[in-house]
């Protein structure tokens, strides 16, 4: 905008006086701090600015997201041939109309590129990822999410040619296996996020070979990766120490092993996302708040087994805490919650507590919660026992707190011609 505004204000005179008066490398240090939509407005201006804001250092770092998503294969050929070696960091979510063509142009001319996205670009194939094997060594981030035609050759490949590679996600990729995930971490070893969300094959024989192959992990998305067991993650903890976040959210098969697994050894586990593991206890979560003291978001949304007893463990041993869900977890009650508005991350750390579906919290909760000043949100829907008034009466000592909930009718509304009437229930964001 800044610039944008500079150039209403000088004429094409004034504009040729800047040209003679500063020297290219200040002009063009000035230009590599412009997004892709003023740098092509700048191209407009004058032949001058056309040279300075098209040249290749100023792509350095490209995302096309916000700026146009329906791009046809030439416009990311052109780009790959402007940028070149420049080119570090690219962008292409949801651009669906590039296809392998285009990237093998790209791959050819930008061989310096690190971090490369492609989440939801569903014409790419193997092909892509052949190209980049051969041609972009130095790839270190690559997203290929909803790339669904990708398969273990992909993998494969990316394993012969691209050994500096530290994030991949193929997040609903679910032709990959686990000969895709045994090729891919015996050329990658130093991985350190890997997102396998929604690859519904992968079962607990891809996790050993991933344990056994990438101590440097830290971030693992497993998410609704029915067929995993405890004896696939308990494999990941044994063999990746440095785990600080793990989504085993749907793989409803594991245990408090999976807990117990996690608190002997992955102490920097920072993030735990475990939503409808309904085989989780007490037990197990007692294990890991006693043994995971940087813990700071966790998602127990319908661990059902749980109580109070895990809220008691949380409120002594993770001071960190920030993020806590417990929706559908409906053996907890007030007293729970008493201990966690007590515990040691009340105060200055607690900000999200979602208890949706909780029905046996009551306003007394809302009492307990006043003392946590950085609480910035609270999900109440569909807890029974909570009135406007006791939200209310937290707000007067949480003005900025964002509360969700909403209210049945109190009494039953009245049949009409036999049947009852269905009534929408009033949803408040206070």
């Amino acid at each position: 905008r800044g610039t944008c505004a500079c150039l209403q204000m000088f004429s094409n005179n004034d504009e040729a006086v800047i040209n003679k008066k500063l020297p290219k490398e200040l002009l063009l240090r000035i230009f590599s701090f412009l997004d892709v939509v003023t740098l092509c407005r700048c191209a407009q201006v004058s032949r001058a600015w056309n040279v300075l804001a098209l040249d290749g250092s100023n792509w350095q770092r490209i995302d096309l997201f916000d700026f146009q998503r329906d791009i046809e294969g030439r416009v990311v050929e052109n780009i790959s041939k402007r940028c070149g070696g420049f080119l570090r960091k690219l962008s292409l979510r949801g651009c669906q109309g590039v296809g392998d063509n285009a990237l093998r142009t790209f791959a050819q001319n930008c061989r310096n590129i690190e971090v490369l996205n492609l989440n939801g670009c569903t014409k790419i194939t193997d092909a892509t990822c052949t190209s980049l094997s051969k041609f972009c060594s130095k790839l270190r981030h690559l997203d290929l999410a909803s790339c669904t035609s990708i398969t273990n050759l992909s993998l494969k490949a990316l394993s012969e040619g691209c050994p500096l590679l530290e994030q991949l996600i193929i997040s609903w990729c679910d032709q990959v296996t686990k000969d895709g995930i045994q090729a891919l971490v015996r050329g990658c070893g130093g991985l350190k996020a890997l997102s396998l969300k929604g690859c519904t094959q992968l079962e607990d024989e891809a996790l050993k070979y991933i344990g056994a192959h990438c101590p440097e992990l830290v971030t693992l998305n497993l998410q609704t990766c029915l067929q995993i067991t405890d004896d696939g993650l308990i494999t990941i903890c044994r063999g990746c120490h440095k785990l600080q976040s793990l989504c085993a959210s749907g793989c409803s098969n594991i245990t408090d092993a999976i807990l117990n697994a996690l608190g002997q050894n992955c102490p920097r586990l920072r993030i735990l996302e475990v939503a409808r593991c309904s085989q989780l206890t007490d037990v197990g979560f007692t294990t890991l708040a006693r043994n995971c003291h940087e813990l700071e978001k966790m998602d127990l949304e319908e661990c059902v087994q749980i109580t109070d007893s895990t809220l008691i463990q949380l409120s002594i041993h993770c001071p960190r805490l920030q993020v806590l869900s417990l929706s559908h977890c409906e053996l907890i009650t007030d007293d729970g919650i008493r201990h966690l508005g007590n515990g040691a991350c009340a105060h200055d750390r607690l900000e999200v507590i979602e208890l949706d579906n909780c029905p046996l919290i009551t306003d007394a909760s809302l009492e307990h919660l006043k003392s946590c000043h950085s609480l910035e949100r609270i999900e109440l829907y569909d807890c029974q026992q909570i009135t406007r008034a006791g939200i209310k009466r937290l707000r007067t000592h949480l003005p900025n707190i964002k509360v969700h909930a909403y209210f049945a009718p109190v009494t039953p509304p009245p049949s009409v011609g036999g049947s009852r009437q269905r009534f929408c229930r009033c949803c408040i964001i206070l």
